[in-house]
C-alpha cells in the first residue's frame, strides 16, 4: 500500500490503466478478425491471457526502470534534506545524472554548501560578541520588548544578581517567563520606557546601594520598529567618590587659607591705621600675624608633604631604626606641652630589642609628632595621653606594634572611617582653645605608615579617648 502511494507507484497504476486501455481498444478494434480466425473460445482466452501478461510485464519492466531513476534519487535527497535539518550542513549527494535529478543534486549540493558557510559565518560572528561582551568590564544587559533580560555578559550577570536582592521600594522581585528570563531591574524600567517612547539613546547615572552607575541604553530596531533595548552600565562609583574629593579638597584648602589671610589682613590694616594705642597692643596684633603665619606655613608645608607622598616622589632613606630611642626623644620632646596643660604623659616600652630594619627615622618621629600633637589637642585637662611600643607576630613575620592612647573626648563610631581623609576634623566642640591642625595630619601619617609597608588604624568610644594602632613590619616586606 505504501508503494502505491508513492509517485512511481502512481506512476505505475496509470501506465497500467492505459495499456489496458490500448489494448481494450486495439482488441475491439480487431474484434471481427479474431471471430473470424478464433473460433475456439479456449484459444481467445490464452491470446487475452497472453496480451494481459505482456502489458503487466511491460509495465512492471517501466516502474522498476522509474524506481531506479526518479524514486531512489528521491529518498536520497530526502534523507540529505532531513540530515541538514537536524545540523549536519556538511551532508552532500553524489549523485552524477544529466537529467532534472542531477540539476537537482547538484542545486541541492550548492545550498547545502552555502548554508554551511553562512551557519559558520553566523558561529563565528556568535563567537566573536561572545567572546567580546566577556571580555568587556563594563556590565551589558540585552532586553526584548516587554522588558525581560535575553543575553548579559558577566559583570552584568553579577549586577542583576546584585540588584535581585534589593527592596521593594529598590528593585522588584525577579519574575520569569518560562522559567528563564528574567525582568529589567527596577533601577533601569524610567530609562527604558523613555528609550521605547522616544525611540533614542539615553544616559544617566542611577545610584543603588550607595553605589554610582553610568547607564547609556540604546533602542534595538527591526523592520522598522523597536524590538527591545541593550543597556551598557559603568559603575562610576570611585569617580564620582574622586570627584566630590576634588571639590571638597579645593573648598577646604581655599577655606583654610582663606581665615589667616584674612586675619593676617585685617590686623596688619589696624597696625597701619593705628588703632593700636600702646605698646602692648601693637605686640599682641603682631603676635596674632605671626601665629596666622605659622598656621599658613604649616598648611603649605602640610599640603607639599602630602602631595609628593601621594604622588611617590618623596625619597625616604630606609636603614635600621631604634624605636626605643626614638620614642624615648619623642616623649621627652612632649614633655613641657604635658606640664603646661596638666596632662600626663605616660612612655610605656616592652623589654626586649624594638628595631626595624628598613624604616626612615626622620618620618617616623613625624608620625609620633603628629598623633601626639592630636591628642594633646583633643584631650582634656587632667588626662592621660601615652606611648606604647612592643614587638608582636604578624601574617608576615614579626611585627612592631606602636600605639599612642588619649582619654580625650573621642570619636564617634561613624567618623572613624574618615579620619585619615584630608581635611578631616573633629567637631569643633570637642578641639581645646588652643589653635587647630590644618586637617592634613592623619593623612600624612598614613601616607608615611603605607611608605613603610605597614598599617594603621584607630580605636575609639566617646568620652573614653582614642587610640591610634600602627603594625610596621620588622624585616624589609619581600616583594613577590
Amino acid at each position: 500500500m505504501n508503494f502505491l502511494r508513492t509517485l512511481v507507484g502512481k506512476l505505475w497504476i496509470t501506465i497500467i490503466c492505459l495499456v489496458a486501455f490500448v489494448l481494450l481498444s486495439v482488441g475491439l478494434f480487431f474484434l471481427p478478425y479474431i471471430d473470424t480466425n478464433f473460433t475456439n473460445p479456449g484459444a481467445i482466452k490464452k491470446l487475452f491471457v497472453l496480451v494481459s501478461m505482456i502489458g503487466f510485464s511491460l509495465t512492471t519492466f517501466f516502474a522498476l526502470f522509474l524506481i531506479t531513476k526518479i524514486t531512489q534519487p528521491m529518498q536520497r535527497l530526502i534523507q540529505a534534506t532531513d540530515s541538514i535539518r537536524k545540523g549536519n550542513y556538511d551532508t552532500r549527494l553524489s549523485l552524477k545524472t544529466s537529467d532534472e535529478i542531477g540539476v537537482l543534486s547538484n542545486t541541492f549540493n550548492h545550498m547545502a554548501e552555502e548554508l554551511e558557510k553562512t551557519i559558520r559565518s553566523l558561529n563565528h560572528e556568535k563567537e566573536h560578541l561572545s567572546s567580546v561582551l566577556r571580555s568587556m568590564n563594563d556590565a551589558v544587559i540585552t532586553l526584548d520588548g516587554s522588558g525581560y533580560v535575553i543575553l548579559t555578559n558577566p559583570p552584568g550577570e553579577r549586577i542583576l544578581q546584585m540588584w535581585g536582592d534589593l527592596p521593594d521600594e529598590e528593585s522588584e522581585a525577579a519574575e520569569t517567563v518560562q522559567g528563564s528570563l528574567q525582568k529589567i531591574p527596577r533601577p533601569l524600567q524610567q530609562m527604558f520606557r523613555k528609550v521605547l517612547d522616544q525611540e533614542g539613546d539615553q544616559s544617566m547615572n542611577i545610584h543603588v546601594k550607595k553605589g554610582v552607575w553610568s547607564v547609556h541604553m540604546a533602542p534595538l530596531a527591526s523592520d522598522g520598529g523597536i524590538r527591545g533595548a541593550v543597556a551598557v552600565l559603568r559603575d562610576v562609583t570611585e569617580e564620582v567618590k574622586l570627584e566630590k574629593m576634588r571639590r571638597d579638597f579645593v573648598a577646604n584648602v581655599s577655606h583654610e587659607i582663606r581665615t589667616p589671610l584674612s586675619m593676617m589682613q585685617g590686623y596688619s590694616e589696624a597696625l597701619l591705621d593705628g588703632m593700636a594705642t600702646s605698646p602692648e597692643e601693637s605686640a599682641e596684633l603682631v603676635q596674632v600675624i605671626h601665629d596666622e603665619s605659622l598656621r599658613m606655613g604649616r598648611l603649605v608645608r602640610d599640603l607639599l608633604d602630602l602631595a609628593r607622598m601621594e604622588a611617590g616622589h618623596t625619597d625616604m632613606t630606609m636603614q635600621s631604626v631604634d624605636i626605643r630611642e626614638l620614642a624615648e626623644r619623642v616623649y621627652r620632646k612632649f614633655l613641657v606641652r604635658s606640664k603646661e596643660n596638666d596632662i600626663a604623659l605616660r612612655l610605656e616600652l616592652k623589654d626586649g630589642a624594638l628595631e626595624l630594619q628598613e624604616a626612615n627615622e626622620d618620618r617616623l618621629e613625624q608620625v609620633l609628632t603628629n598623633l601626639l600633637d592630636n591628642a594633646f589637642r583633643h584631650t582634656p585637662e587632667g588626662g592621660t595621653i601615652s606611648i606604647e611600643a612592643g614587638m608582636a607576630e604578624g601574617g608576615h613575620g614579626s611585627e612592631l606594634h606602636l600605639s599612642v592612647r588619649d582619654s580625650g573626648v573621642g570619636i564617634p563610631a561613624d567618623d572613624l572611617p574618615f579620619v585619615f581623609d584630608r581635611f578631616y576634623k573633629a567637631d569643633k566642640a570637642r578641639v581645646r582653645g588652643e589653635t587647630g591642625g590644618t586637617g592634613l595630619g592623619l593623612s600624612i601619617v598614613k601616607n608615611i605608615v603605607d611608605s613603610h609597608g605597614g598599617s594603621i588604624y584607630a580605636e575609639s568610644e566617646v568620652g573614653k579617648g582614642t587610640a591610634f594602632h600602627m603594625l610596621l613590619p620588622v624585616e624589609k616586606p619581600q616583594l613577590s
